[in-house]
């Protein structure tokens, strides 16, 4: 690193702009702009789902913001891969525990900045660019069904674009059975660095050359983030589109009183709760301008034209930490779990359990709460009796009508060690099989990948039996392409006197079902999920 760099204090200036777009009912994304971390997350897995868990890697990663490693580059590039690895442990437990939220995932790109070094840690289809004495770069390399069609020579980026796959993940953080390491790149800082992290609803409509000419053309922080949004939307993005800018700023004198400072700024799902993230940092957080009026979606200024008023621009809200909170009387009584909160006549507020009022309250609480359990025990049990009533009156025809629907289903499925085309679904009933065989091919299933071996043990399913033999053709082409691929790998490895890596581990099995990495259902590539709401 030049001596110039080193000898350098850098500071952050950043800023985030989010927007829901013009089809999505709500903001999957979560953004984070900080003076020594920047982030966006990508929400996918429903409704609920995306808020959720971009949300909960954004607050995983906060602490990075403000945490004192004393300039170690090393220790903060483990921070965030472990950062990284917490939050998908959180979007997974919390899955578990709210059925609701099962598939949910999330994208994550971030970017920190230490002692004169940038920090990257990625995973997903979410990117990073760095601009650079006016040259744009790409940092990220997205991991996805089209980028691993692109890597593999089959697709050219051009035709990428336009990929009815081109949603699909293969690596998210979130309920799926994969990979969670991201990767992490450590690069020297330069001052005038500037980067530009956004979602796949940005870089998917924009060319590169769009967003070089647009970072270079706009100094300012906010408006180029609102250019690049409002461009995004305008050129047909149907997706959530985020954009973070952040630029390295040179402080001459590292000891001065006047430094350098700004409120960190959170955009998208994780701003519709700021204080846990003012707690994490201890500091107050804000939230991210809004797309401006003039730069709105075609969604937006069609929903101003039907208001009697003109809708003001929402202010900016800010959060202060548990601590300022309190002294302003803004926070609520705490939880306290078991123990009630109780006010006394004096005005005085308290929840020791050693007041007597609070002892009595507690004791009225236990009481009431004994009898809601007894209620309930009854009311359940006479649930029970008449469900059980319900069900025998129902089973006779229930079964009857179970078996006609069974028949309107058809399954790819394993045969004497070759694929068949069955009819029914794959299952039985007291030991009576609601499927058939109707058609046997030559496919021998030995000869497929393990991950098409797997599907097919457990049944691909269909709607038609046209649709089953579709995909009889497209597992045939897919061997196809499976074996020539693989004499190609061994032929250049005979060559070279080495190995091939022309094939890339993480996707090239293909599957046509949801995978064991929890993969939506694609024809021919293995997914882990797809961003913006549509993994599986």
């Amino acid at each position: 690193m030049p001596n110039s760099v080193a000898s350098q204090t850098l500071f952050l200036y950043s800023t985030t702009v989010s927007d829901v777009g013009t089809v999505r009912s709500n903001n999957q994304d979560s953004a984070f702009a900080g003076e020594h971390l920047i982030a966006i997350c990508d929400g996918m897995g429903g409704h609920a789902g995306g808020d959720t868990a971009s949300t909960i890697a954004i607050r995983s990663l906060a602490h990075i913001e403000h945490d004192d490693v004393n300039g170690d580059v090393s220790t903060v590039a483990r921070m965030m891969e472990t950062s990284v690895m917490a939050a998908h442990d959180a979007i997974v437990g919390k899955a578990k525990r709210e059925r609701k939220l099962a598939g949910m995932g999330t994208t994550m790109t971030a970017v920190a900045l230490v002692a004169g070094y940038w920090v990257l840690a990625h995973i997903g289809d979410s990117r990073a660019y760095l601009l650079r004495d006016g040259r744009l770069t790409r940092m990220t390399q997205d991991h996805s069904y089209v980028q691993h069609l692109i890597d593999t020579g089959r697709i050219s980026p051009a035709e990428a674009r336009n990929h009815p796959q081109r949603n699909v993940v293969m690596r998210v953080l979130g309920d799926f059975d994969i990979d969670p390491h991201p990767d992490i790149a450590i690069r020297a800082a330069h001052p005038t660095d500037r980067w530009m992290l956004c979602s796949d609803g940005l870089c998917g409509v924009l060319e590169d050359s769009t967003i070089e000419q647009t970072l270079t053309a706009y100094s300012d922080q906010e408006e180029c983030a609102q250019q690049l949004v409002s461009m995004a939307l305008k050129a047909g993005s149907t997706d959530n589109v985020t954009a973070v800018i952040a630029d390295a700023t040179l402080a001459l004198d590292a000891d001065a009183f006047d430094l350098p400072h700004q409120t960190p700024l959170v955009a998208g799902a994780a701003s519709a709760s700021l204080e846990p993230i003012a707690d994490i940092l201890n500091e107050p957080v804000a939230t991210a301008p809004m797309l401006r009026d003039a730069n709105a979606s075609p969604a937006q200024r069609a929903a101003a034209l039907i208001q009697s008023q003109p809708a003001s621009q929402p202010s900016p809200r800010v959060a202060q930490p548990s601590a300022v909170r309190e002294e302003n009387g803004e926070r609520a009584n705490p939880d306290t779990g078991e123990i009630p909160v109780i006010q006394k006549r004096d005005g005085h507020v308290t929840d020791d359990p050693n007041d007597p009022d609070v002892a009595k309250a507690i004791h009225h609480e236990r009481q009431t709460q004994r009898k809601e359990t007894r209620k309930r025990g009854r009311r359940n049990r006479l649930i029970a009796i008449l469900i059980v009533i319900a069900a025998l009156a129902l089973a006779t025809g229930g079964a009857f009508g179970a078996y006609r629907w069974s028949q309107t289903k058809y399954f790819i499925g394993n045969a004497d060690g070759v694929v068949a085309v069955y009819q029914g679904v794959n299952t039985n009933v007291f030991g009576l099989a609601l499927s058939h065989e109707v058609k046997r091919t030559n496919i021998d299933i030995d000869s497929l990948p393990q991950a098409w071996r797997d599907q097919l043990q457990d049944g691909i399913t269909f709607n038609s039996y046209d649709e089953a033999i579709q995909h009889v053709q497209v597992i045939r082409q897919e061997k196809s392409n499976f074996n020539d691929n693989s004499n190609t790998s061994k032929s250049s490895g005979n060559a070279g006197n080495g190995t091939s890596d022309s094939s890339d581990s993480s996707g090239s099995n293909g599957t046509d079902g949801d995978s064991s990495a929890g993969s939506s259902q694609t024809d021919g590539g293995t997914t882990a999920g797809t961003d913006g709401g549509d993994a599986q």
